[in-house]
């Protein structure tokens, strides 16, 4: 599942992201596109059990794969 959070003004990335991850199922992977790094999201994403992966991009956005 891809989730494209460019444009958005916090909260709605992590807000986004967060409902997301609630409909992941066990083996897949929610990769999102974030205008700029969340570091508010790293913490929420450890204290639930999942773990990321972030790639800046070209345009200077950010692809984070977040996975269990």
């Amino acid at each position: 599942m891809i989730l494209d959070n460019r444009g958005l003004e916090p909260p709605q990335p992590m807000m986004r992201t967060l409902a997301a991850l609630e409909n992941l199922g066990d083996g897949e992977v929610l990769t999102i596109i974030n205008d700029r790094r969340p570091m508010f999201l790293y913490e929420q994403l450890e204290e639930l059990g999942y773990q990321q992966r972030t790639e800046p991009q070209d345009d200077g956005s950010f692809k984070i794969e977040i996975f269990k």
